[in-house]
């Protein structure tokens, strides 16, 4: 069974193929594709099959995926034409024959309301009309969203947001990786939707809380009306468009649009998803000996 991934030189497709290694896939069956593939020099020398695939040329899809049984589509980054590159990624699927397109969604995609939802609704819908057999993974936050930022945390002394006492149920990037190899390993998932989370889910002032613990540094969430979050966020830095997609994401956990408990990601790893406790004891600085 030959498998291809994209956006292997990103994050979650690269825990993808070396979940589907671990899991005993022979490298030769594996093709790892991104836009460049400077990054995968090593996969490369594994035996993984590593070619270029742009999903704004529909050329270097198709060579891509020829020969290819399932094919797991990382979704692209936020540029206006998203949509229409994975709608390039779908046509060429579809003419290369593919037996299973997984795709990377978000949670509640439908329901939710959010502005980084629309593109995903949009995709899903391409998909659906493909006559492809395929599997949509509506992943949800990243623990790596949150950890990534606690030397600004413990700086500061605050996590700002506006998303008041709403849950998120964020997960692992591993997580959501292994569960996208379970998928294209496993049998009987074709045509489904997985509304994946970790459990259980926090809240920014338990986030804050569990950082204060670990680090015994003191961090207090500090909930911001909209309009002061969007201000905090482009002081420090971020494009007004980003900008106001983080405090829309943070609008969406507010009112529960963040929070799943389907339970299909711990059903898909065959184990509880990593907790949040674990992810910010990996993240924090190591101490500095005397």
């Amino acid at each position: 069974m030959s498998i291809v991934v994209t956006g292997a030189s990103g994050h979650l497709g690269r825990l993808t193929i070396e979940n589907l290694l671990e899991r005993g896939v022979p490298a030769s069956e594996i093709t790892a594709t991104a836009r460049a593939v400077d990054r995968l020099h090593d996969l490369a020398e594994r035996g993984v099959a590593v070619c270029v695939a742009d999903y704004a040329h529909p050329a270097s899809l198709r060579a891509a995926f020829q020969g290819a049984d399932r094919l797991l589509l990382v979704s692209g980054h936020l540029v206006p034409d998203r949509v229409a590159q994975h709608r390039n990624v779908v046509e060429a699927a579809r003419d290369a024959g593919i037996g299973l397109l997984a795709y990377t969604s978000i949670v509640n995609a439908d329901t939710s309301g959010m502005l980084i939802a629309e593109d995903h609704v949009a995709t899903e819908a391409l998909i659906a009309d493909s006559g492809l057999p395929f599997v949509l993974l509506r992943n949800n936050w990243y623990h790596e969203n949150y950890t990534a930022s606690i030397p600004t945390y413990l700086q500061h002394g605050t996590v700002i947001g506006s998303a008041g006492d709403g849950l998120v149920s964020a997960a692992a990037r591993a997580d959501y990786a292994q569960a996208a190899a379970e998928i294209l390993t496993g049998q009987g998932h074709e045509n489904r939707t997985y509304e994946l989370g970790g459990e259980p889910a926090f809240t920014l002032t338990q986030l804050a809380a569990q950082v204060t613990e670990q680090s015994g540094t003191t961090v207090r969430y500090s909930d911001l009306p909209e309009t002061d979050h969007a201000r905090a966020l482009a002081e420090a830095g971020l494009p007004q468009p980003l900008a106001q997609m983080v405090v829309d994401a943070d609008q969406a956990i507010r009112r529960g649009a963040m929070h799943t408990d389907s339970g299909d990601l711990n059903r898909l790893l065959g184990r509880p998803t990593t907790p949040l406790a674990a992810a910010i004891a990996a993240a924090l600085p190591a101490p500095v000996e005397a």
